[in-house]
């Protein structure tokens, strides 16, 4: 069987891997490619995760695309509607046929006398394994494992005559119509849950260990709209994406030079939104300070108005057990339930959770530094994309794409074939996300570090990573290049290394 090779791989045809494909075509025109889809169906998270009311915890103006304006008028998008436009640019830019679907990337081998990987890829459906070759990997498999969120075991769980479910796994029969329901969290999806669910549920409780920041944001942008009336439609978008980044960026900041403040703001609304009575301090007011943790987002206050009105609850408690009708809280409190809905998170990964080999050694994640956010440490020909904590995923994925078809052109106009980052000196280690939350938490052994120095640090700053990415020198003697071509000629180390730019 001939093993079909591509100039370069997409691993993820999800918002990060079809955007990725765009710029590629636009930037690299000459190049071949072809996106590895472990699933049947673009879209990645938008297209897996079918819980009620899910939607995006960032403005549509910086989570959509740089080159594709959003159009609809919620800034704050549901699902369903960002999957639409997902597939719409796959289709408008001829990328949906580049997508090899039920093609989940298992291995990825590199070769150095090639210059070559070896992806070797599963089909879960028919058994089917496939085998094919790139010079360049570029992953935009998210940061999360599809296989299964976090779901820890409760005492008593077999006793519960209801139902159990997972968010990552929600059954398309599920009718909790008049039912008692429970969520379990108090992050993003919880926050999304509770409110929809309690527009036909009997009871909605969120169970909660400990409060998030939870802040109000008008689902729809008015001065957006209002833009679009007044300026063509790439023009309004572009002044809307950069009001909101600067927005966030001024916001981050605050809050991290004067979180007392920004955090009496916080509880300021929430207190505004649910009326003088409710306890705000017991039920909203976290242990941190703000963006320790993700805010969690609610458009149109959803959630306080379901708070507000009864048709939901909030419950901070630890759970003792669960019981045959519901969770028994370690407070002496009873909470029924038909339904329990276990909000407890993602399991992280490295690049899609993929083996990776280079040269016949395994790449250890835990043992290995970034580079710029995107590369890896002595790990040749590949990019990955990983977005921010504190924006949206896309500003980040789209940097991503500008640095990896920068690099592609560069290599080519050097006739060089291998790229790697290499330190030279050791580098102290450092998470890769300065975070506290507990996804982040479980994950960081298995995660790379940063280290002490640039290019070695991973900005959470979109206009700082303009400067990293957009306009990095490539010649900053961090970057090692190789042509096999000159290495016959001259095999000295220093011939392969570009000079270090002056500074």
């Amino acid at each position: 069987m001939t093993q079909e090779h591509f100039d370069v791989l997409i691993i993820g045809a999800g918002l990060s891997g079809i955007g990725a494909a765009y710029h590629l075509q636009e930037k690299c025109p000459g190049k071949s490619y072809a996106i590895l889809e472990g699933r049947d169906a673009i879209g990645g998270t938008w297209d897996l995760f079918r819980y009620p009311g899910i939607r995006s915890d960032s403005d549509m103006f910086t989570l959509g695309y740089i080159f594709k304006p959003w159009t609809e008028r919620k800034a704050i998008a549901d699902g369903p509607s960002i999957l639409r436009y997902i597939n719409e640019t796959a289709r408008e830019n001829g990328i949906d046929k580049q997508i090899r679907f039920n093609h989940l990337v298992k291995r990825a081998s590199w070769d150095s006398e090639t210059a070559t990987w070896t992806i070797e890829a599963e089909d879960a459906v028919s058994g089917v394994n496939h085998r094919l070759s790139c010079n360049f990997l570029y992953s935009c498999a998210g940061y999360y494992s599809y296989e299964g969120g976090h779901r820890p075991s409760f005492p008593g769980e077999e006793s519960f005559s209801g139902q159990i479910v997972h968010p990552q796994a929600w059954p398309e029969d599920l009718d909790y119509a008049g039912k008692k329901v429970v969520v379990i969290g108090s992050g993003a999806t919880a926050v999304t849950l509770v409110p929809e669910m309690a527009k036909a549920a009997e009871h909605v409780t969120m169970l909660q260990r400990s409060p998030t920041y939870v802040v109000s944001r008008p689902a729809e942008d008015s001065t957006a709209i209002q833009l679009r009336k007044w300026l063509p439609g790439k023009w309004a978008y572009g002044v809307t994406r950069w009001r909101n980044i600067l927005f966030q960026m001024f916001f981050f900041n605050l809050a991290r030079k004067r979180p007392a403040k920004v955090k009496k703001r916080i509880l300021d609304m929430a207190q505004e939104q649910l009326g003088p009575d409710f306890d705000v301090e017991t039920h909203f007011t976290p242990t941190y300070n703000p963006w320790d943790q993700r805010l969690c987002l609610v458009p149109d206050g959803d959630l306080f108005h379901a708070l507000k009105s009864g048709s939901a609850s909030v419950v901070t408690d630890h759970i003792e057990r669960f019981s045959e009708n519901g969770i028994e809280l370690k407070s002496g409190e009873h909470l029924d339930a038909d339904i329990i809905v276990t909000a407890t998170g993602l399991k992280l990964n490295f690049l899609g959770g993929i083996d990776l080999v280079v040269d016949g050694q395994a790449v250890q994640p835990g043992e290995i530094h970034g580079y710029r956010g995107i590369m890896f440490e002595n790990v040749p020909n590949l990019v990955s994309t990983f977005g921010y904590t504190n924006a949206s995923w896309t500003l980040k994925a789209d940097l991503t794409a500008d640095f990896t078809t920068r690099l592609l052109r560069f290599m080519d106009k050097k006739d060089y074939d291998e790229v790697r980052p290499e330190a030279g000196e050791p580098l102290g280690d450092q998470p890769w996300l300065d975070f506290s939350s507990g996804y982040v938490q479980r994950a960081n052994d298995n995660l790379p570090k940063q280290g002490d120095r640039m290019p070695w640090r991973l900005h959470q700053n979109y206009v700082k990573d303009i400067f990293a990415l957009r306009h990095a020198n490539l010649e900053d003697g961090v970057l090692v290049f190789r042509s096999r071509q000159s290495e016959s000629e001259d095999t000295s180390d220093d011939s392969l290394r570009p000079p270090v730019a002056a500074q």
